[in-house]
């Protein structure tokens, strides 16, 4: 079948080169891509929010199948889009619609939708731009440290943990009045602090039934020891060895199961992917948040781990056919360090080319933001490269991850040097 994958990050790059495994992917387009995709499909320069663009590509290369790989495109409805045209609505595709989207669109949306289906989550209240006043008593009330969360899309910077109340007050008046996060920072959440350690859980749902994908843990800060500010994702690593088959279980009876029956009660049909971010606590799950896409960079490792055909699997999503699928996992470990400009998560620079990428030896090398120029590839994002490494143990998996990064340069690449090691010590207790 001919398949379009919308994207052009790490995840992407990661989805591209595992679809093309499968036998039943004739042709793989990817709009817009980058150099990394490009090297497994082909780009088609088309962004991912163009619907109509995508809509007529989709019918010119006979389109059967679309996977969306960010949240944007969801969020704005390109499911809505193509179900509502004549001509496109007998595509297939992978991605909620815009109401389901908004589990990831909205965190006050979200975090309703857990209260109403009693799935376990931090106690939180909602402030508008118009209500920073009661936001700052509200404020005086809280114990921190106090987690400020963005209401809507921020490209996975739009949550501040304040280790004071002054703190969180100035952090509040930055979102809510002077739109630190644009329009995403209208609404803020101020919510309790859960202390406890982080985990990421991916479900592939058609709405009635669903397939658990290995989970991961990954590394928002930029700095070693999980210092300095959030970014999208410095590092993953799965499988997680905190999170047992007990643990799991509690995690499917509830919070998975009880989110599937949610959507299904408010009548919202899902097909696609959801991400639940949690947190351990003393052993028992609370969610943090809902992506309705797969997380980026813990897809560069999860992808690694799944032997079963991915494509076969979106197949059966988009068509509502996931009743008694299985998926077959590799138990062997997977580390993904990211290689980041440097500055990122704040100003930097870019267009620098990149050196090494011919002799990386054997770790997986997914480009996140990079494009081809004058026969070279240049840095074109904050996050560059996901660098994988593979290993029977986490040890050996770091290594050769870490490898391959000592062989890739250029200017002000920057990379955290202790991914792995929070759960290495966990492993060794």
């Amino acid at each position: 079948m001919n398949i379009l994958l919308i994207g052009s990050g790490g995840r992407e790059h990661a989805f591209a080169w595992k679809i093309k495994q499968s036998p039943r992917c004739s042709n793989l387009y990817i709009a817009p891509g980058n150099a990394g995709t490009a090297l497994v499909g082909e780009n088609v320069a088309i962004a991912s929010d163009n619907f109509p663009a995508l809509g007529k590509f989709c019918i010119e290369k006979e389109i059967t199948l679309v996977i969306v790989g960010p949240e944007a495109p969801l969020v704005q409805g390109i499911r809505d889009y193509f179900e509502e045209t004549n001509e496109l609505k007998h595509i297939l595709l992978v991605g909620p619609g815009k109401t389901g989207a908004q589990l990831e669109g909205s965190k006050d949306f979200s975090k309703q939708f857990m209260l109403r289906h009693g799935v376990p989550t931090a106690k939180a209240r909602t402030f508008q731009s118009h209500e920073s006043e009661q936001a700052l008593t509200y404020l005086d009330s809280c114990i921190p440290p106090i987690v400020l969360k963005a209401d809507g899309l921020a490209a996975g910077k739009g949550v501040i943990i304040s280790p004071t109340v002054d703190e969180a007050k100035q952090a509040i008046h930055e979102m809510l009045v002077d739109k630190k996060f644009g329009e995403a920072s209208s609404k803020v959440l101020i919510e309790e602090f859960l202390d406890g350690i982080e985990l990421s859980v991916f479900v592939l749902t058609d709405g009635e039934n669903y397939v658990v994908l290995p989970e991961a843990k990954d590394y928002k800060r930029i700095g070693d020891g999980d210092t300095g500010p959030n970014t999208g994702g410095m590092g993953a690593v799965s499988p997680v060895v905190f999170a047992g088959p007990a643990f799991m279980q509690k995690i499917e009876t509830q919070v998975i199961i009880p989110t599937i029956d949610g959507l299904k009660k408010d009548g919202i049909p899902y097909k696609g992917f959801i991400f639940i971010g949690l947190m351990n606590i003393k052993g028992e799950p609370y969610v943090i948040e809902y992506n309705a896409r797969m997380g980026d960079p813990e897809t560069e490792a999860v992808m690694t781990r799944i032997e079963s055909d991915l494509v076969e699997l979106f197949e059966a999503c988009a068509k509502g056919e996931l009743k008694n699928k299985k998926i077959e996992i590799n138990p062997h470990y997977a580390v993904t360090v990211i290689m980041a400009s440097g500055g990122y998560p704040d100003a930097f620079e870019k267009g620098y080319p990149i050196s090494g990428l011919d002799s990386v030896g054997k770790g997986l090398v997914f480009h996140a933001g990079t494009s081809r120029k004058d026969n070279a590839i240049i840095t074109t994002g904050g996050r560059v490269l996901a660098i994988t490494g593979n290993g029977p143990t986490l040890e050996k998996a770091a290594q050769q991850a870490y490898e391959t990064v000592g062989r890739i340069s250029w200017k002000d690449a920057y990379y955290r040097k202790d991914i792995s090691q929070d759960l290495a010590r966990i492993e060794k207790s």
